[in-house]
C-alpha cells in the first residue's frame, strides 16, 4: 500500500509540475481575463449601439404653451420612481400647429427624433400614437396626462407625505436562495469544463510520444492513472485559488449599490458551511468527469479523435447543468430529487441544496453515495485506460477494429 501511494504521489508530482511550471501555463490561468476581455469588447460595442438609438428616441407631447410647464414638472416628478436603464425617453414638448393629428404622425418620418410616443388633444381625452416598441411608454404618456390634469385641479399641492425607513432582512429570502443556488450549479459546472477537459489532451500527448508505455513499465497502470487524476486535480485548485483570491477582492472596489444587492443572495446552510461543502461537491463532480476524460485520452492518439471523443462527454454534462439548473429553481419538485440521486448530476443538485436547504443530514448521505460512485467510474475508466495503453502501440486492436471492419 505504502509503495503503491508513493507511486501514485510521485506520478501526480510529476504531471502537477510539468503542468504548472510551463508558460503555457500562464495563459491558460489566464483565460478568463482573456474571455472577460472579448466579451467586455462585445459588450461595449452593442452598449454603444444601444446608447446611440437611446440618445435619439424621444416622447412628444404636443400640448399648448400654457400647460408645458406643468407637463414637465410632472413628468420630472414621475421619473423618480424609475431607475435610470428602465426610464421612458427624454421628453420633449412641442406647441400644436394648424393639425396636430398630422403633425404627431410626422414625428415618426422625422430625420431629427425617432419618436417612441407622440400625444396630442385635450389632456382629459388624449390621443396617443406610439411606434412598433412604444407600446410601454404609451402608457406612461397616459399616465402623464393623467397626472398633469391632476395636478391642475389641486393647483400642485402634495395631498400626501410619505415616512420612509429602509429596512435591512436579517436573513436571506427564497429567491436570494435560488439565485444563490444556480450561482453555485453554473460556478461547479464550469469549472469541471474548464479545467477537466486538459486531462484528455495530457493523455492523448502522452500517448503519441510513447511515455506512456515507459510509465506502465516502471508503475502500476492504476497508480499512473489515479497519480494523473490527482496532479490535474493540483493544477485545478492552483486555478480556482487564483481567481478565488482575486473575487474576493472584487467586493471592496464594486459601487456599493451593487454590493448591497448581493446581500440579499446567500445560503440557506450560511457561508461558513457552505464553502467547504462547495469545494466537496467541486471535487467529486471533477473526480467524475476527470476520470472519464482520461479513460477517454487513453482511447484517443490523434486530435480528431479526442474531439469526437469528448464532445459527447461534453453535450452530457450541459444537459447535466441544465438539468441541476431546474434543480436549484425548483427544489422541492421530482425534478430535484431526481437530480440529487442520478451520479452525474448528484454534485451539482446537491451543492444546489445547500443553498436552497439549511439540512446537514442530507448531505453526508450525498457525499457518501458520490464517493461510491467516484469510485466506480475510476475504477472503469482505469480498466478502460488499461486497455487503452495496452493497445497503443499493438496496432489496430479494441474498438478502432470495429469501424475497419465495417
Amino acid at each position: 500500500m505504502k509503495r503503491s501511494v508513493r507511486q501514485t504521489l510521485t506520478i501526480a508530482r510529476r504531471d502537477f509540475i510539468a503542468t504548472v511550471f510551463t508558460p503555457t501555463f500562464l495563459i491558460f490561468l489566464l483565460a478568463p481575463l482573456i474571455m472577460a476581455s472579448f466579451g467586455a469588447i462585445g459588450g461595449l460595442g452593442a452598449a454603444t449601439m444601444a446608447d446611440s438609438s437611446a440618445d435619439r428616441s424621444r416622447i412628444v407631447a404636443i400640448v399648448p404653451a400654457d400647460r408645458a410647464a406643468a407637463v414637465a414638472t410632472v413628468d420630472a416628478t414621475l421619473r423618480t420612481v424609475f431607475r435610470q436603464p428602465e426610464a421612458p425617453p427624454e421628453l420633449r414638448i412641442d406647441t400644436p400647429a394648424a393639425d396636430p393629428a398630422a403633425q404627431a404622425r410626422a414625428l415618426f418620418d422625422a430625420r431629427d427624433v425617432e419618436a417612441s410616443a407622440v400625444l396630442y388633444g385635450p389632456l382629459d381625452r388624449p390621443t396617443i400614437l406610439y411606434g412598433a416598441q412604444g407600446e410601454r411608454t404609451a402608457d406612461y404618456m397616459a399616465e402623464l396626462a393623467e397626472q398633469a390634469l391632476r395636478a391642475e385641479r389641486t393647483g400642485g399641492a402634495t395631498l400626501s407625505h410619505a415616512t420612509k425607513t429602509q429596512m435591512t432582512r436579517e436573513t436571506t429570502s427564497v429567491s436570494g436562495q435560488h439565485q444563490a443556488a444556480f450561482f453555485t450549479v453554473f460556478a461547479i459546472f464550469l469549472l469541471t469544463v474548464l479545467l477537466a477537459g486538459q486531462a484528455v489532451g495530457t493523455m492523448a500527448e502522452e500517448r503519441s510520444n510513447k511515455v506512456i508505455e515507459v510509465l506502465a513499465a516502471a508503475v502500476p497502470l492504476e497508480s499512473v492513472f489515479l497519480g494523473k487524476l490527482i496532479g490535474m486535480f493540483g493544477v485545478a485548485m492552483v486555478f480556482i485559488a487564483f481567481w478565488g483570491t482575486i473575487a474576493a477582492q472584487i467586493g471592496t472596489v464594486l459601487p456599493a449599490e451593487i454590493v448591497q444587492a448581493f446581500r440579499d443572495v446567500g445560503p440557506a446552510v450560511g457561508f461558513p458551511i457552505f464553502v467547504p461543502l462547495f469545494f466537496a461537491y467541486f471535487t467529486m463532480a471533477y473526480m467524475l468527469l476527470g476520470a472519464v476524460f482520461l479513460g477517454v485520452g487513453a482511447q484517443a492518439s490523434t486530435i480528431r479523435e479526442i474531439q469526437m471523443l469528448s464532445l459527447p462527454i461534453t453535450i452530457l454534462q450541459v444537459a447535466m447543468f441544465g438539468w441541476a439548473s431546474a434543480a436549484a429553481s425548483n427544489p422541492d419538485s421530482w425534478v430535484a430529487r431526481a437530480a440529487e440521486i442520478f451520479p452525474l448530476s448528484s454534485p451539482f443538485a446537491m451543492a444546489a441544496h445547500a443553498a436552497n436547504a439549511p439540512e446537514l443530514w442530507p448531505h453526508a448521505l450525498a457525499l457518501a453515495w458520490q464517493l461510491l460512485w467516484v469510485s466506480i467510474v475510476i475504477w472503469l475508466s482505469a480498466g478502460w485506460f488499461r486497455r487503452g495503453v495496452l493497445q497503443s502501440g499493438g496496432g489496430k486492436r479494441g474498438w478502432k477494429t470495429l469501424f475497419q471492419r465495417a
